[in-house]
C-alpha cells in the first residue's frame, strides 16, 4: 500500500487513527498497541503476503535475544553476552545477506571461477534493509543496557509501526516506545493533527509533483537513450540527483506526518542536504538516521578516530564502502560506497592539515561530486553510468540541431505550460531545463519541511495560512494522482 494511493489516505489511515483513538478512549490501551499492530502488519502484508512469515519470525528471534541480554545484564548468567549478541547480529545479518545478496554472490562466483551454480531467483523482502538495521540497534541497546522494557506487544509496535516500518526513519527502541507510554499521547491532540497533515501534505507534494516529474528525464537518460549530448547528460543526472532527494524526503515528510496524527515524533531524516559545503555537512543532513547508524554500530565500533590517523580513515572507507553495499546487491553500489568512503578519507585529510576552502567553493565541489555519485547509484550498470558521465563532459556533435530544437519549442513560450502540444512529455525539452533550475532554486534557497514544521513548534498554534497550503498541496497532489498511476517510492528497492 504506497503512502501516495487512495486506499492510503482515504481508507486506511483514516480507519487506523478513528480505531486506535476509539480504543484508546475507551481505556483500552493494550487493545489499541495490539490493534495498531495488527493493522501495520496489514499494511506490510498489502504489498505481498509472502513476506510476512520473515519479519515475524525476525521479530521473534530478535525479541528473545534482547530480552535474555537484559535478564543476563540483570542476573549475571554465566553465558557470554557478547557470543549471544554476536548471534543476534549474525542472524540478522543472514537474513538480510541470503534474502538481499546470495544472488549476487553466486553471480560473482560463476563469473571468477566460470561455474554454472543456478541462481535462487528471490524476491527482496520489503523493507528487510530498514527492519533488519533498527533491530541490530534494539540488541546492541539492550546489550548496552539502553532499553527498559521487553513486552513483546511493544516490541512488535517498535518494528511494525506503519509510518516507518518500510523505508524509515530507522529509530531506537528508547526513543520510540517511551512516546507511545506517556498517557496524554493516547489522546487526540489537534496541534498534532495539523501539523501532520501540513507535513504529509509538503511529503505527498514532493512526491507526486516533483519527484515523478523529474523521474521522467532520468529514466529516459539512463534506460532509454542510446547517446546523450552535454545538456542532456546534465539534465539526465541532475533529474535523478532531485528525483531521489524529493522522493525519498518526500516519503520521510510522510511517514512523520501520518506518526504526528498519533502523537508520535519520528525523528528528522534529510535537511537541505544540497545545501553541503562538505562531503561531511552532506552525510549530517542526508538520511540523517542511517549515518547515525553507521557512525554508532560500525564506525565507532570499529575504533572511530580513538587509534590514530591511518585507522580513522580505514574505519570511514570501511562504513561507507558497507553502506554502500547495503543499498543494493550490485558493482555500482559498491563503487558509490567507495567514492563517497574515499570522499570522506580526503575530506579528514584536509581538516587534519589546517586547510579551508570558501563556503561557495565547498558547496560547489561537494554538490557535483554528489551529482556525479549519484550516477553510479541510479545507473543499471556501469555502461549505462559510462553513457551519462560522457554526455556530461564529452557530449556529441549535434548540438546545434538540440538548441535549435529547444528554441523552437519555446516559440511561444505558452507551448511551455501546453500540456497537450507533447511539450511536457517529450524528453530533454525545455521544459525538463526549467525544471531542473527549479530544482535547485528550491533545494538551495526554500526553507525545508523541517523548518516549516519549526514555525508551528514555535508559535504552538496553527495559522490559517497553513490550513490553506496544506489544503493545496495536497489538492494539487490529489489531481495529479488522478491523471497518473502512482509510483513507488525509489528506497523501497533497497
Amino acid at each position: 500500500m504506497l503512502f501516495n494511493s487512495y486506499a492510503f489516505i482515504f481508507f486506511f489511515l483514516p480507519v487506523v487513527f478513528a480505531v486506535y483513538f476509539y480504543l484508546n478512549q475507551r481505556r483500552l490501551t493494550e487493545a489499541g498497541k495490539a490493534f495498531l499492530v495488527v493493522a501495520s502488519l496489514f499494511f506490510y502484508a498489502w504489498w505481498n503476503v509472502s513476506y510476512l512469515p520473515l519479519i515475524l519470525v525476525s521479530m521473534v528471534v530478535n525479541y528473545a535475544i534482547g530480552r535474555e541480554l537484559a535478564r543476563h545484564q540483570k542476573n549475571r548468567r554465566s553465558y557470554s553476552p557478547k557470543k549471544l549478541l554476536a548471534a543476534g547480529v549474525v542472524f540478522n545479518l543472514g537474513l538480510l545477506g541470503y534474502y538481499k545478496y546470495m544472488d549476487f554472490f553466486l553471480e560473482n562466483v560463476n563469473r571468477i571461477f566460470h561455474s554454472h551454480i543456478p541462481l535462487l531467483h528471490l524476491a527482496l523482502p520489503l523493507a528487510i534493509s530498514f527492519y533488519t538495521f533498527q533491530q541490530i540497534s534494539y540488541l546492541v541497546d539492550s546489550y548496552r543496557e539502553e532499553t527498559k522494557e521487553y513486552d513483546f506487544l511493544n516490541y512488535a509496535l517498535f518494528v511494525t509501526f506503519f509510518p516507518q516500518l518500510i523505508a524509515g526513519p530507522i529509530v531506537h527502541h528508547a526513543e520510540m516506545m517511551p512516546q507511545f507510554a506517556k498517557t496524554r499521547n493516547k489522546v487526540k491532540h489537534y496541534y498534532n493533527i495539523a501539523l501532520g497533515l501540513f507535513v504529509f501534505s509538503m511529503g505527498l507534494f514532493k512526491k507526486v509533483i516533483i519527484a515523478d516529474t523529474f523521474a521522467q528525464w532520468a529514466t529516459q537518460g539512463f534506460d532509454v537513450s542510446k547517446e546523450l549530448n552535454m545538456l542532456e547528460g546534465w539534465v539526465t543526472s541532475l533529474s535523478y540527483t532531485f528525483q531521489l532527494y524529493f522522493d525519498f524526503s518526500g516519503y520521510t515528510d510522510m511517514a512523520i506526518g501520518a506518526a504526528l496524527l498519533f502523537n508520535i515524533k519520528l525523528p528528522i531524516n534529510f535537511f537541505s542536504p544540497y545545501k553541503a559545503v562538505s562531503i561531511q555537512d552532506f552525510w549530517r543532513r542526508w538520511h540523517i538516521t542511517l549515518s547515525r547508524f553507521l557512525k554508532d554500530y560500525l564506525y565507532i565500533p570499529l575504533g572511530g578516530n580513538r587509534k590514530g590517523k591511518m585507522r580513522t580513515y580505514i574505519n570511514l572507507f570501511v562504513t561507507f564502502l558497507l553502506g554502500g553495499i547495503w543499498h543494493g546487491a550490485g558493482w555500482t553500489f559498491v563503487f558509490w560506497g567507495t567514492l563517497h568512503g574515499a570522499a570522506l578519507v580526503i575530506h579528514r585529510f584536509w581538516q587534519q592539515m589546517g586547510m579551508k576552502m570558501p563556503k561557495i567553493l565547498g558547496w560547489f565541489i561537494t554538490f557535483n561530486f554528489i551529482n556525479i555519485a549519484w550516477v553510479f547509484f541510479r545507473a543499471n550498470s556501469f555502461h549505462d553510468a559510462l553513457k551519462v558521465l560522457k554526455g556530461m563532459f564529452l557530449g556529441d556533435t549535434d548540438m546545434k540541431t538540440y538548441l535549435q530544437g529547444l528554441y523552437d519549442q519555446a516559440n511561444p513560450i505558452a507551448q511551455w505550460f501546453n500540456l497537450n502540444s507533447g511539450a511536457y512529455h517529450a524528453p530533454f525539452n525545455l521544459f525538463a531545463l526549467a525544471m531542473v533550475m527549479v530544482g535547485l532554486l528550491i533545494v538551495l534557497f526554500f526553507p525545508n519541511s523541517n523548518e516549516l514544521a519549526g514555525i508551528f513548534h514555535a508559535k504552538k498554534r496553527v495559522s490559517w495560512r497553513y490550513y490553506l497550503l496544506s489544503v493545496l498541496l495536497f489538492g494539487t497532489a490529489l489531481a495529479m494522482m488522478s491523471v497518473s498511476h502512482g509510483s513507488e517510492f525509489l528506497y523501497f528497492n533497497f
